[in-house]
Parts: C-alpha cells; structure tokens; sequence
C-alpha cells in the first residue's frame, strides 16, 4: 500500500510518498515526472515516516542543516540507484556538475565513460526531491540547468543554501 501526505513549504506544495516505513517520493506538487495516479493509487494518512520527514523539510526550509535522513525506499533501476547514492554525497550549500557525477559512475563501474546526459535523465527523474538533492547538480559550466521543480525552485533551494 501506498500512503501521501501533503506538506506546505515555502516554494509550493509537496507530496510526500510512503510505504509505511520508509518514504518512497517527494515532489513539487505539478512538478515534471509527478506520478498522477498517486494521488488516485493511495490513502492519505499521518504516519511517523511523514512527521520524520517534514521535520527534516521545516529544518531545511528554516535554512539550518538537518542532522538526518528519513528513511528511503527507492523502487528504481540500478544506475538511476547509483546516481541517488551520488547526490547524496553532495555536501549542503556545494554542488556538482552532472559530468562529475558521470565520471564517478565510470570509475565505478570499470568504463572509460559515462555520458553526462544519461547522468542528467536520472537525476531528472529523482523520485525524492530536496532530501535526495539533485538542485545540487549543475552544468559543465556551473549554469543552472533544468530542474523538474522548476528552474525558480531550483534557484530558491540554492539561494537557501547561501550558493
């Protein structure tokens, strides 16, 4: 079964996603890749993974640090998995560009190469928003690229870092 729960932050709603223990989705309400049919597909109930996790966002959108992570479920495949873990690694306030990223997962993986663009088609699709933090990525150049949020979004989430 899954559960929603709606959180109102500063730059819009959010829909958090769970399966009871763990979340499973975080997203801008109307965001580029929503599953629609969530909202259809599940119950909408407060269970301690929905409290744990908007006290993690009320701590972000207060512009400290969390000192935590919920716990996550991702339903995924492996490379997109790969590029999750990645992103977590990406220290509040920093960023990384979507070749960085791209190269670590060659290193990983035994490969010359990775392209940057399959790297961006993952972090795209990120099923977790702002905990799994893909505003951190940005392009070659250090531009803000696309963000399935919204580029506004994306652009808020850094200035609250101070980037």
């Amino acid at each position: 079964m899954t559960y929603i729960y709606k959180y109102n932050s500063p730059l819009g709603g959010i829909t958090l996603a769970g399966n009871g223990e763990s979340l499973t989705g975080l997203w801008f309400d109307g965001q580029n890749y929503f599953p629609h049919k969530l909202i259809s597909e599940s119950i909408e109930s407060e269970l301690p993974i929905f409290t744990q996790t908007c006290n993690w966002l009320d701590i972000y959108f207060s512009g400290r640090i969390p000192g935590f992570t919920p716990p996550i479920s991702l339903n995924t495949t492996q490379f997109r998995k790969a590029i999750y873990d990645i992103l977590l690694t990406i220290p509040y306030g920093q960023t990384m560009t979507y070749g960085e990223i791209a190269n670590i997962i060659a290193e990983q993986n035994g490969v010359e190469c990775m392209s940057a663009q399959a790297v961006g088609g993952a972090v795209g699709h990120n099923p977790v928003s702002i905990i799994i933090p893909c505003h951190r990525v940005v392009g070659a150049d250090g531009s803000l690229t696309g963000y399935a949020g919204g580029l506004d979004r994306k652009i808020e989430l850094l200035k609250l870092e101070k980037q």
